[in-house]
């Protein structure tokens, strides 16, 4: 959910990847998108995905978080994974990014 969307960068060997958010927003919904549209695989094989979120200070980038998680388990993109790990803003302001901890989805 990071704005820069550059969590990824190292491991793709690349700029910043396009985020979920921005690909639904370009798509019309999340609902248009498919897995292949977001996920990247990168050094080793790890599969990459930056959600995104709104621009900042407007809106709950927490929401952007939820819906990217959402789609990535009814896509399947966690099928066959060991290991999940998520990089979160450190100077978190609300409560939207406690979401998928309550869910027991991090």
């Amino acid at each position: 959910c990071d704005p820069k969307a550059d969590s990824t960068r190292l491991i793709l060997h690349s700029k910043a990847q396009t985020t979920v958010m921005h690909l639904a927003a370009e798509a019309g919904s999340v609902e248009d998108l498919e897995l292949e549209d977001v996920l990247s695989v990168g050094f080793g094989g790890i599969k990459c995905v930056e959600s995104g979120g709104p621009e900042p200070g407007v809106g709950c980038a927490g929401r952007g978080v939820i819906t990217s998680i959402n789609f990535l388990e009814e896509n399947g993109a966690y099928d066959g994974v060991d290991y999940v790990s998520y990089d979160v803003l450190g100077d978190v302001v609300c409560g939207g990014f406690a979401m998928p901890i309550r869910e027991n989805k991090a």
